[in-house]
This record gives C-alpha cells, structure tokens and sequence, in this order.
C-alpha cells in the first residue's frame, strides 16, 4: 500500500524541481496549485478509517490551494502584466541543483530519524524537508513579489505535509485553522502586490528600496 503514498510524493518532489528551474509566472502558478490539489488527497491515503471530517479537510485543501489561491494569483499577475522571472538572484539551473541536492540529502537525513511510523510512507520527511526548502529558494533567490508569494505558499505545503506524521494526534480542526490563516495571508498579500504594481508599475521587491520616508 505504500505506493499510493508514495507516487504522489515522488510526484511533488518532481514538481519542486521543475518550479525551481521554471521562469514563467503561469507555469509556477498551475504548478503550485497541481501540488496543492496533491497533498489534498493525503489524508485520504494515510488513514485507514475515512470519517467525514477527513473529506472535509481533503475538499477545503482542494478548493483552497488548487482553485481559490492560484485564481487570485492569475488575477494579480494579470494587472502586473508580467510573464517571466527574468532576473534570478541564483540562476535556474543553479537552483535546480541545490533543490536537487537538498532533495537527496532530506531522504538520507530521513532515514536516521527514529519518528517514521508502521504503515507511514518513508517518503513524508524527505517530500516535508524538501518542499520547504524549494519555498525558501524562491523566497530569497527570486526579486517579483508574485514569485515570492507562491514561495510562501509552498513552504507552507511542505509544512502541511509533515503534519500528516501527527495525522492521528492533530485534531483536523487545526489543519482547518492554518488552511484559514493561509488564505486569509494570502489574501492580503493579494491586496498589497495590487498596490505595489499601481504605485511602482513594477512587481520586482528591488523598486522597494526606492521607498523613503
């Protein structure tokens, strides 16, 4: 049974290459939002016994970051009017291969880890640790602030996906409530990239510098 598992973690660590080595801003969005629709059907997949709670979760981390999220993205990236991520701090290929080395070194760290439970893929830690690390990448190494948002959004699924080690322990409600923060930041962020690109007609967080008092 661990194949099921496995075959959307695998699936998630290769989309966290390709969004590391990828500069259009579409194809970063619909990656994000194929990730998110993924990790929703976790729960589904790792526990034995389906209550309707689980569905719940599983349907609001669906509809949440796999419709709701990227639309309001697709919406700021139409009034910035940009395309692509042209300057990197680190280059695409560069940071592919960091990904890449930080993806092999989360499964050997992994494996010396005394927290994998019977029955629970060995791939969560490894697929936790690397999708934080591919948020943090396109946090610091890129300058739009759109890119920098979707960074965000996936650390915090790699965050999502070593919460299902607690699955048992962690009342959904709580998943719940960070779902809702997250959509409530991102809304936000939302709001102040629409600003940005009417006060600066930019969306690179460099023209921030230009801000005085």
């Amino acid at each position: 049974m661990h194949w099921l598992i496995n075959t959307p973690l695998v699936i998630v660590l290769l989309v966290n290459l390709f969004m590391l080595g990828v500069s259009r801003m579409r194809s970063l969005i619909y990656s994000a939002a194929a990730q998110g629709v993924i990790l929703s059907a976790l729960p589904l997949l790792l526990e034995k016994r389906i209550g309707l709670m689980i569905i719940i979760v599983a349907l609001v981390t669906a509809v949440i970051k796999g419709f709701l999220i990227p639309q309001m993205l697709h919406k700021a990236l139409r009034d910035a009017q940009i395309k692509r991520e042209v300057e990197p701090l680190i280059g695409f290929l560069p940071t592919m291969l960091l990904g890449a080395l930080g993806t092999a070194a989360s499964i050997t760290f992994a494996a010396y880890l005394p927290v994998t439970q019977a029955g629970t893929s060995t791939l969560i830690i490894p697929a936790s640790f690397s999708t934080v690390l591919t948020g943090f990448l396109l946090l610091t190494t890129r300058y739009k602030a759109i890119t920098q948002v979707i960074g965000y959004l996936i650390l915090e699924n790699g965050i999502y996906i070593f919460g299902m080690l607690l699955l048992t322990a962690v009342p959904f409600l709580v998943e719940l409530g960070i779902l809702l923060d997250l959509f409530v930041g991102i809304f936000v962020v939302s709001i102040i990239l629409n600003h940005i690109n009417e006060a600066f007609s930019s969306m690179d967080t460099r023209q921030l510098t230009a801000l005085k008092e």
